[in-house]
């Protein structure tokens, strides 16, 4: 227990130590901070624009919960892509650098190195997340003037779920795939695979491509049907996953 204490504090300092620390989190702040003025100004840029061209058009006044669903949407797309890229080499990159090895020779297993990195890193997402959404609520009661805090934590945190997901998969691509591309590529696709899934409504329903749109449909305030068995199937997939990936790494040569 302690030797997998004293490895996460590792894997802490190595997060704060290295390009992770910058990318995540400055692209979250930028979604933070633009997407209520996007979501706040873009009809008038719209119709400044357009001119007279589409005078005869009535936009719907924006809302606080036009900036969550622009917050939201945002984290589904370049969030999930940017977490795909970034947890690709979780640890496949320490097995090339030689960072695997050394560690391993200290009273650290190889399932605790796996499962720490994972928890740790869930902990860090987790973290950003809660920072991003905060300065979200922020700005839009300063740009609309109201900010409800049901829909916003909500949604975000079923894109949490959605993000655990993602990188409980990455944790295992990274154990199968010796080339960090060669399993962010495999998440990526599988990413689209499930998306265009999600258009039938069984796999919806009971999978985690419903996690978006349910994420979407609570940003704007309406209760989402079904909930439940989406975070339930992704939570279960990805401590799935974790498993996996550490039975492998038991097994694989460093």
């Amino acid at each position: 227990m302690r030797s997998a204490l004293v490895f996460a504090r590792k894997e802490t300092f190595e997060i704060l130590r290295t390009w992770r620390v910058f990318v995540l989190p400055a692209i979250l702040l930028l979604f933070a901070v633009t997407g209520p003025l996007i979501a706040k100004y873009t009809p008038e840029l719209l119709s400044a624009v357009a001119g007279d061209q589409f005078s005869s058009l009535r936009l719907p006044t924006p809302t606080a919960g036009d900036a969550y669903g622009q917050w939201i949407k945002n984290l589904g797309q370049i969030g999930i892509f940017a977490l795909i890229i970034i947890y690709g080499g979780i640890v496949s990159g320490e097995r090339r650098s030689g960072t695997a090895v050394l560690v391993l020779t200290k009273p650290v297993s190889r399932v605790a190195f796996v499962v720490v990195k994972a928890v740790v890193n869930t902990l860090y997402l987790t973290l950003l997340l809660a920072a991003g959404t905060l300065v979200t609520w922020g700005v839009t009661a300063l740009v609309f003037g109201d900010a409800p805090g049901g829909p916003l934590w909500s949604s975000a945190l079923v894109w949490l779920v959605l993000a655990v997901f993602y990188l409980g998969l990455m944790t295992l691509f990274s154990v199968l795939v010796p080339s960090a591309a060669g399993a962010a590529g495999l998440g990526l696709g599988l990413f689209v695979v499930i998306s265009v899934a999600a258009v039938w409504r069984p796999v919806a329903d009971w999978s985690p491509g419903g996690l978006l749109g349910r994420a979407s449909t609570l940003a704007a305030g309406t209760a989402s049907d079904q909930v439940l068995w989406p975070v339930l199937v992704s939570l279960a997939v990805a401590a799935a996953a974790v498993a996996a990936a550490a039975a492998l790494f038991r097994r694989q040569e460093l």
